[in-house]
Parts: C-alpha cells; sequence; structure tokens
C-alpha cells in the first residue's frame, strides 16, 4: 500500500470512529433527575408522588455527607492534635520517626499512617512541610 492510501484508510477509519461517537452521545440521567422526570408524569397520583418523594428523600440522606466520623478517624484526630503540640513545643522541624519517637501515643502506629496524618495537616494549613537531602522535615506553619 502506498502511504496515500493508508493515510485515506486511517483518515476514513477516524470519521468513522467520530460517527459513531457523535451518534451514541447520550445523557445518562442521574437517579434523582429520572425521579423528578417521573414525577412530572404521575403529578395526578398522590400516592406516585409520595413514593417518588421518599426515595429522593432516601437519595438526600444517603448522599448528605452528614456522617459521623469513623472509630479510626476519631483517633487520628486525637493523634494530630498530640502531633501538633508536640511540634509547637519544639519549635524546629522534624522528620517522621523523630517525631513518632517523640510522640509516646504515636510510637507504636505505622510509619505510612503517621505520614498520612501529617499530610493531612500539611493539606489542612496547620503545618509546613520541607525537603532536605530528600528527607522530608515537618514544622509549625507560621
Amino acid at each position: 500500500m502506498t502511504n496515500k492510501k493508508t493515510y485515506d484508510i486511517i483518515k476514513v477509519q477516524r470519521k468513522k470512529k467520530q460517527n459513531l461517537k457523535e451518534r451514541n452521545e447520550v445523557c445518562i440521567m442521574t437517579k434523582r433527575e429520572m425521579f423528578a422526570e417521573i414525577r412530572k408524569v404521575v403529578a395526578d397520583n398522590a400516592e406516585m408522588v409520595a413514593f417518588i418523594d421518599h426515595e429522593v428523600e432516601l437519595l438526600n440522606r444517603k448522599s448528605g455527607g452528614q456522617r459521623k466520623p469513623t472509630k479510626t478517624q476519631l483517633e487520628n484526630a486525637e493523634f494530630k492534635a498530640e502531633i501538633v503540640a508536640f511540634l509547637g513545643e519544639v519549635g524546629t522541624p522534624h522528620t517522621i520517626k523523630e517525631i513518632q519517637a517523640n510522640v509516646l501515643n504515636i510510637a507504636n502506629l505505622t510509619n505510612q499512617r503517621v505520614t498520612h496524618m501529617l499530610t493531612d495537616l500539611v493539606k489542612d494549613g496547620v503545618l509546613n512541610k520541607e525537603y532536605v537531602k530528600r528527607t522530608p522535615y515537618y514544622y509549625i506553619a507560621q
């Protein structure tokens, strides 16, 4: 095959794919949107409207974000407070291992868990992180 023919074949295949994408483009409705549309259709049936309202209420409750923190999250909050208190007292940057060695309650935690807590504190703006020779040092944000 010549380069021209190959180019034309590729061009045709791309057009076919593009046309398929355009034809198959469907708007996917969420459950909430679907219930809203059904509610419009059956507006005169009070029983169906009550059922739909109940289902939408369940969806709102499910995705409300009003959940209680888990046991681990509560423990981590206490550990974070202790880490911040330690770094506030010392005032100098420390590595993860140094923090684990000096804060008694987190000495038995894994390095990964402590790293996660410190990363959360950095994201929240409570701590800053600075690298010295590829080693992260954590200190209180000013």
